[in-house]
C-alpha cells in the first residue's frame, strides 16, 4: 500500500507547497484545510491519489477523523502540522477572540494534530513535522502573542520527542522555524506598523525554499531547523541576553519600517 502523508492548512501558501513536494516523493497526500475548496484544489493539482478533507484544527475530534481517513488508505508515515494564523500588534491591542484564535489554532491545533499523528504512526514509525517560526526563538515586539504560540510549538515538539524516545516509539519530530515568507498570511498584516520586523531581512524567504527544507527532513531528520541559517547564528549569539536582544530587534524593526515604506506599505 502507498504510504500516506497528512498536511494541515494545505489549501494555500506553505502548506500547499509542502503537499506538492511530498507527492513528488511518491507519498499519497491527504490535504486538510478550513477552506474545503482550497484543500480540494491542492489535492487536484498535485495528483498521485491525493485527496482532501475540510478541517478546523481547533477541534481535537477533527484530527482523529483525519487520522482514521488517512489510515484507511494506507500506512501513515508523515504528518505535517502546518495550519496557523498570524496577527500583529501590541499584546493589549488584540481583542479576546483574536488571542483565543491564535492560541487555539497555533498551539492546540499542533498538540491535537501531534497526538493523532502519534497514534496513527506509533506502530510503524514515521516523521512528525510542526511548522513553528523564527518567532519561536525571538521575543519580537509586535508579535508577543503570536510569538508565544510559536514558542509553545517549539517547546512542545522538543518535549514530545523526549517522550517518544523514552517510550521507544520510532517517530522523529521536527520543528521548522522559518523567518517571514512572501505568503498571503504575511501580506495580510503588511498594513500594520507592527509587521515591520517581518520586513527587516534584505530579502524575505521564499515559501518554495522552505517547503524544500521541510521535505528534506524526511532524509535528514533534525529536531529544530531555523531558516535562514545566518539569522539562526545571530539569534543564538544573543539568546542568553534577552534585554540586549530586544535592543537589537528594535534596530531590525526600524530597518523593516524603511523596507515597508519602499514597498508602499507604510
Amino acid at each position: 500500500m502507498t504510504a500516506i502523508a497528512v498536511v494541515t492548512g494545505a489549501g494555500r501558501g506553505l502548506g500547499r507547497l509542502v503537499a506538492e513536494r511530498l507527492a513528488r516523493r511518491g507519498l499519497t497526500v491527504l490535504c486538510t484545510d478550513l477552506d474545503a475548496a482550497a484543500a480540494s484544489a491542492t489535492a487536484a493539482a498535485i495528483g498521485g491519489g491525493a485527496w482532501a478533507l475540510a478541517q478546523d484544527v481547533r477541534d481535537p475530534d477533527s484530527h482523529r477523523a483525519v487520522a482514521a481517513a488517512a489510515a484507511a488508505r494506507g500506512p501513515v508515515t508523515v504528518w505535517v502540522n502546518n495550519a496557523g494564523v498570524l496577527a500583529v500588534g501590541a499584546a493589549w491591542e488584540h481583542d479576546d477572540a483574536t488571542v483565543r484564535r491564535l492560541v487555539e489554532v497555533n498551539v492546540l491545533g499542533v498538540v491535537w494534530g501531534a497526538r493523532a499523528a502519534v497514534e496513527a504512526m506509533r506502530a510503524g514509525g514515521g516523521t512528525l513535522i510542526n511548522i513553528a517560526s523564527i518567532s519561536s526563538l525571538v521575543p519580537a515586539p509586535g508579535l508577543a502573542v503570536y510569538g508565544s504560540t510559536k514558542h509553545a510549538v517549539l517547546g512542545f515538539t522538543t518535549g514530545l520527542q523526549g517522550d517518544l524516545d523514552r517510550a521507544g516509539v520510532r517517530i522523529r519530530c521536527a520543528a521548522v522555524c522559518p523567518d517571514a515568507m512572501e505568503t498571503d498570511m504575511v501580506k495580510g498584516v503588511a498594513h500594520h506598523d507592527a509587521s515591520s520586523v517581518l520586513y527587516s531581512a534584505r530579502t524575505m524567504l521564499r515559501a518554495e525554499d522552505v517547503a524544500d527544507e521541510v521535505a528534506a527532513l524526511l532524509d535528514r531528520p533534525r529536531l529544530v531547523t531555523v531558516l535562514p541559517r545566518a539569522r539562526a547564528a545571530l539569534i543564538h549569539a544573543f539568546h542568553a541576553f534577552p534585554a540586549l536582544q530586544l535592543k537589537v530587534i528594535e534596530r531590525f524593526y526600524k530597518v523593516g519600517q524603511k523596507a515597508r515604506a519602499r514597498r508602499g506599505l507604510a
